[in-house]
């Protein structure tokens, strides 16, 4: 029998997540996406490998061949604790941490071994996310009218009271203009979808529904965070232009109760802060959650690096 997490993991995770964050800080607005994220993958990766887990990347930074660290199939944690499916994104907002504008987290995410959904070369995805008021009424397959009025039945808003967030991208002209007709808000983000889907499921943030086309490992990490926030995520992959194969649930994408989240802000975000330097070193914010006792977290920590 494959054993599986049975202790607070997330709080040794934030570790991870608070590594990567503060060694992506030093780039922030300097343009270089690239060199942003090579420090974060180093950083996440020698200290993931501190962590009690026998751990496997199931999204990680692509295929062996294309990336040296953190690649898909790597072995990760100490090898002494739980065998867990491992999800991570050292840098989930690249560009915003590049050109300093707000949204980009750290994150990772585990679950029992065998529970992840492994999208393989399937990179883009057709998602739909809500929190948990509204998890039991939302429906790819219906229209964006139809889902925009059912989330603001179940959460008692007038139409015009909700709020949704959409990828930036020409691809959404149209639904953009439908989410318009409908008579809903939108909030336009750049990039770094995984934190507006879980702002999707946390409170105060003004975001109701997430809805269009972006990656599929970052539909995966927002399938665990739904899962600790009681919230739900729908997708279909989206290959060659057109929707492909049957609609993913939370429970396709993650199948299992007993998962791990953990992310902390590299630039400041509704969802939770970013690094901020100090005179002995930086603040960080993290929020780290689990599925089995739905708790959450937010933690600000003092790292002293001078």
């Amino acid at each position: 029998m494959v054993p599986i997490p049975d202790r607070n993991l997330a709080l040794e995770l934030i570790r991870v997540t608070e590594t990567a964050a503060i060694a992506a800080a030093p780039w922030v607005g300097r343009g270089e996406k690239n060199l942003a994220d090579k420090a974060a993958v180093e950083a996440m990766r020698e200290m993931i490998n501190t962590v009690d887990m026998s751990g496997v990347v199931v999204i990680g930074e692509g295929e062996k061949d294309n990336a040296p660290m953190l690649h898909n199939g790597e072995h990760v944690g100490n090898q002494e604790g739980p065998s867990c499916d491992v999800a991570v994104d050292p840098i989930d907002g690249t560009s915003l941490t590049a050109n300093g504008m707000n949204g980009a987290i750290s994150v990772i995410a585990l679950s029992p071994r065998g529970t992840m959904y492994d999208p393989k070369t399937s990179f883009y995805m057709n998602k739909i996310v809500t929190g948990p008021e509204a998890a039991h009424v939302i429906d790819i397959k219906a229209s964006v009218a139809e889902n925009i009025a059912a989330v603001a039945q179940a959460k008692n808003l007038a139409i015009s009271d909700i709020t949704v967030v959409v990828l930036n991208r020409p691809r959404h002209d149209t639904l953009i203009a439908q989410i318009r007709q409908a008579g809903a808000r939108i909030r336009l983000i750049q990039d770094g979808d995984v934190a507006a889907a879980i702002e999707t499921a946390r409170p105060n943030t003004g975001i109701d529904l997430l809805m269009g086309i972006g990656g599929t490992p970052e539909g995966v990490i927002t399938a665990a965070a739904m899962i600790c926030l009681g919230g739900a995520i729908q997708g279909q992959l989206h290959i060659d232009g057109a929707a492909s194969g049957p609609v993913l649930h939370t429970k396709d994408l993650v199948n299992s109760e007993d998962v791990f989240l953990a992310a902390t802000g590299i630039t400041d975000g509704e969802l939770i802060k970013g690094i901020r330097y100090t005179s002995f070193g930086a603040i960080s914010q993290s929020i780290v959650m689990r599925g089995k006792s739905k708790t959450v977290r937010v933690i600000e920590t003092e790292h002293h690096l001078k």
